[in-house]
């Protein structure tokens, strides 16, 4: 099942890849990103990496807003990382690597704040990627997850996955899982409908 799953979310992302940035998804997200930077904290000469970064676009945004960020795009779609590194405005201090959020290819403590913008929702082993996001954290570190939620209380083993392969969390069931991961859950704040930031420190 699982490499059926990667399979499928790969070529759904590498075929959506080239039209992307024209689709109604490219506005929605310009919205939620201008609301996430409003909470967003960071020091000078930060690294940080984004995780399911698709075309780029918020590293772009990140990097405009920090002139000292160094950044890294991690996505699991090829044709994703093709179209960020062709519109990547911000080169050498952003770079774009293919990989899986489940086994991320970093050392420990290796940046200082890690972003999930509405890509937490397709994560198959959620508590595998929060982990993982937990090791590459540098102590006193964040992470920004960005997602649908919903008000739901449900056990997270009995969570449904939809037919389109996401699944979505509410508040508490993200505090859970971050702490189960030895991330701590700073604050909530809704950004634009049923979309929640929630913020962890390391």
């Amino acid at each position: 099942m699982t490499e059926n799953f990667f399979a499928n979310k790969k070529s759904l992302f590498n075929n959506w890849a080239f039209s992307y940035d024209w689709t109604f998804p490219s506005v929605f997200y310009r919205a939620i990103h201008q609301r996430l930077l409003e909470y967003v904290d960071l020091s000078e000469q930060v690294k940080v990496l984004d995780l399911g970064c698709g075309t780029g676009r918020l590293l772009e945004r990140l990097a405009t807003k920090f002139p000292d960020l160094r950044g890294t795009g991690l996505d699991l779609s090829p044709n994703m990382l093709r179209m960020a590194r062709i519109s990547n405005r911000h080169h050498p201090r952003l770079i774009y690597i293919e990989g899986n959020a489940e086994s991320l290819p970093f050392g420990e403590g290796q940046f200082d704040a890690v972003f999930s913008t509405i890509s937490f929702l397709h994560y198959l082993e959620p508590q595998k990627v929060l982990s993982e996001v937990a090791r590459v954290l540098t102590p006193g570190g964040r992470f920004y997850l960005v997602d649908f939620t919903f008000k739901q209380e449900l056990e997270l083993k009995k969570l449904p996955i939809s037919p389109l392969g996401v699944r979505f969390y509410s508040p508490k069931q993200r505090e859970t899982l971050g702490s189960a991961s030895g991330l701590t859950c700073v604050s909530h704040h809704y950004l634009l409908g049923p979309v929640l930031l929630t913020i962890f420190v390391k």
